[in-house]
């Protein structure tokens, strides 16, 4: 026993380095987990204790100083995130305000009812004095929109409702208002007044964002259609264009992916250029026998994969991208091993040093995940014999295809887990989808786009354009077909929070741990499955407004509203697993309208009142019973009765769930009982 415990801790020692990036995101997840916001204090006792810790590692041997740099990690994880929550900090809108807003263009794009949406900074909000108002708001536009005021710079104004960024929809829920703190929006809203544009002052910049504005709208229009609002997507990032009924056919097959400017695309289009300078150099004699085109390949596809993240917007998973891509070039004009665990493991510490919030974001979850599983597969196989001899034997001519059916379904089956956790549903035919679309993207969309881009400058870009929008229809043509088949969606309910990184925890267990101790994260894996499927649902969801209800009846969400409340209606839905719309939730039978009562008998025989009107609205009298929820946004004080009562100060913590739990039920809120983080503390990042 003694020997096999050393023979497979000698077997790690060489994987040890790839943990770092795990133990550093476990004291960024620390940070975003804990209730309150560390104090000055706090933070210069851990900064004492790691500089401590840090020096007793240097003389520490073996175990104990592996131990050491585990809590040094821990910690410098926990300190990186507080800074960044620091540095980040800006003014958030403490109520709710009706009025003028002023502010520039940055950003432009629909919201989920395809309203026209702005992301303004340098903004002035009358009465609100500078020192308090947010630095960047976003404001839904209903209203009338003169031609041509809708540009990236120019400085607008428009009379608009607004309030702080939103709480979760339910308990546990996700939280914008965290998002929202880190990109320095400090309120939302929306106007249904004319959009008016304001004489611009000095120069309103962003000529970057117009030169991408520029871009999108040439590409769009070269292709035309859904075709070239997905092409001009894939290259700017810009999706105002595309139908909502196109971005759920792609979120049905498992082909939303290919929107995202992402690792794929970012990889596609740097090999591409890698491939061409490297073997176009080779092509000439003297140069290949006297210079080292690859490492010229490797420049060339550097530059020009910091050309495309600043030209689609450079956003976070593009950035996640870019450094991934980075550090593999780098390696191959050092050359070093490029695709290695350890090259994932050093790209995913400087994002989280970068963009320690980035831990949270499906997009980084999901991008490493992938990458790891698919370097690990392959680095697994590379060792085996029968794949060597597969790849050089009779197999060899099949090799690509059978490449590409590993890759697929190994990065499939990587990010289904995460993808299930934070989008409540899976695609029953997302391979299938796969093996038909991504070979289009990398064989012709994306060579297509750099080619149009080079001819572009000649006034020639027409051809390439037409065989990029021919690609791009092949794959929408797919997504169509896939998502219109019977059960293409797998709807999946809403797990613990702590699930996720258990999850997270068994995958590094299998791809990072060497031996036949990596099945231990398998069998944990299936462990924490089976806990998901255990999770229990509320059986009743209020919304912050207390005008929202869902009740649980016969194992479906009962809703007293057809229209309005669409996004806690649509949370509410998916995180039960729920394929069903809120007009399809409202006509479930359960709940009956007696005046300004609205009443549903659970299963239990517990019944819940949502009463609507003030307590003088009610007539003399009336009382509330026991087994009996009493639910009262407008009344300060109980009636008279043994009822759960649910008022006016109950609401102060936002939504609220309710569980039975011994057959009594159970209230818990979606804002704490005292405000403690700066998303949620009125912007004040430290106590």
């Amino acid at each position: 026993m003694k020997q096999w415990i050393s023979a497979e801790w000698e077997a790690q020692r060489h994987s040890l380095v790839l943990w770092c990036p795990v133990f550093f995101g476990c004291g960024i997840y620390l940070y975003f987990s804990f209730p309150f916001e560390p104090s000055f204090r706090l933070v210069l006792v851990l900064v004492f204790i790691l500089l401590c810790v840090f020096l007793l590692a240097l003389l520490a041997q073996g175990v104990v100083r592996i131990g050491m740099i585990i809590v040094i990690l821990l910690i410098s994880g926990y300190l990186t995130a507080s800074y960044r929550s620091f540095s980040v900090a800006a003014p958030v809108l403490e109520f709710r305000y009706y009025g003028p807003v002023e502010g520039r263009i940055i950003k432009i794009d629909k919201s989920s009812s395809q309203a026209w949406r702005v992301l303004l900074d340098r903004v002035v909000m009358t009465e609100i004095r500078p020192g308090r108002t947010p630095e960047r708001v976003r404001v839904s536009l209903f209203g009338y929109l003169p031609d041509g005021i809708l540009a990236i710079g120019n400085r607008v104004t428009v009379v608009a409702n607004m309030s702080p960024p939103g709480a979760p929809a339910e308990p546990g829920g996700f939280d914008y208002r965290m998002m929202a703190w880190f990109d320095r929006i400090g309120a939302v809203g929306f106007s249904r007044t004319p959009l008016m544009e304001m004489r611009p002052y000095g120069d309103n910049g962003r000529r970057l964002d117009r030169l991408r504005a520029y871009i999108s709208g040439f590409v769009a229009n070269s292709i035309g259609g859904q075709n070239g609002a997905f092409s001009a997507a894939i290259l700017t990032g810009e999706r105002s264009r595309i139908d909502q009924t196109i971005l759920a056919q792609l979120r049905a097959s498992n082909l939303a992916h290919l929107l995202a400017i992402s690792g794929l695309h970012m990889g596609l289009l740097t090999g591409f250029v890698y491939l061409i300078v490297r073997y176009g150099l080779a092509a000439i004699p003297r140069i290949a026998l006297y210079l080292p085109t690859k490492k010229f390949g490797a420049m060339a596809a550097l530059l020009i994969g910091l050309g495309y993240l600043f030209i689609s917007g450079g956003s976070v998973a593009t950035q996640r991208a870019f450094i991934m891509v980075a550090v593999v070039l780098v390696a191959v004009m050092l050359d070093r091993p490029a695709f290695t665990l350890r090259a994932v493991a050093l790209a995913a510490m400087i994002v989280l040093i970068a963009r320690p919030e980035s831990l949270n974001e499906a997009g980084f979850q999901m991008s490493f995940a992938a990458t790891t599983a698919l370097i690990g597969v392959f680095e697994i196989l590379r060792r085996k014999t029968w794949w060597r001899e597969a790849r050089y034997g009779r197999l060899a001519r099949f090799m690509p295809f059978i490449a590409l059916i590993i890759t697929s379904s190994v990065a499939g089956l990587a990010t289904a887990p995460i993808s299930a956790f934070h989008f409540n549903q899976l695609a029953k035919f997302g391979l299938m989808a796969n093996l038909l679309s991504v070979p289009v993207m990398g064989l012709l969309v994306m060579p297509a786009a750099v080619i149009a881009g080079v001819m572009s400058i000649f006034g020639l870009s027409d051809p390439a354009f037409w065989v990029m929008g021919q690609g791009v229809g092949w794959i929408l043509g797919v997504a169509d077909f896939f998502a219109s088949l019977p059960g293409a969606v797998i709807p999946v309910k809403s797990a613990s929070p702590m699930v996720l990184p258990v999850v997270v925890f068994a995958g590094c267990l299998f791809f990072l741990v060497q031996g036949v101790l990596r099945f231990s994260g398998f069998f944990l894996l299936i462990i924490v499955i089976f806990i998901w499927q255990q999770t229990p649902r509320p059986d009743i969801l209020i919304d912050e407004n207390g005008a929202l209800l869902g009740v649980m009846i016969d194992g479906q969400r009962v809703l007293n509203k057809e229209t309005a409340y669409r996004f806690s209606a649509g949370s509410w839905l998916e995180n039960d697993g729920d394929l069903a719309s809120q007009q399809e939730a409202f006509q479930r039978p359960g709940f009956t309208v007696e005046g300004t009562q609205t009443r549903a008998t659970l299963e239990n025989g517990w019944q819940v009142v949502l009463e609507r009107s003030k307590p003088e609205g009610v007539a003399e009298g009336f009382d509330c019973v026991e087994n009996q929820i009493f639910i009262a946004p407008k009344w300060p004080d109980p009636p008279m009765g043994g009822c759960v009562f649910i008022g006016q100060s109950s609401f102060e913590n936002g939504a609220m769930a309710i569980y039975f739990e011994n057959g009594f039920p159970e209230i818990r809120h979606a804002a704490p009982d005292f405000p403690q983080r700066p998303w949620n503390n009125g912007g004040r990042p430290y106590q």
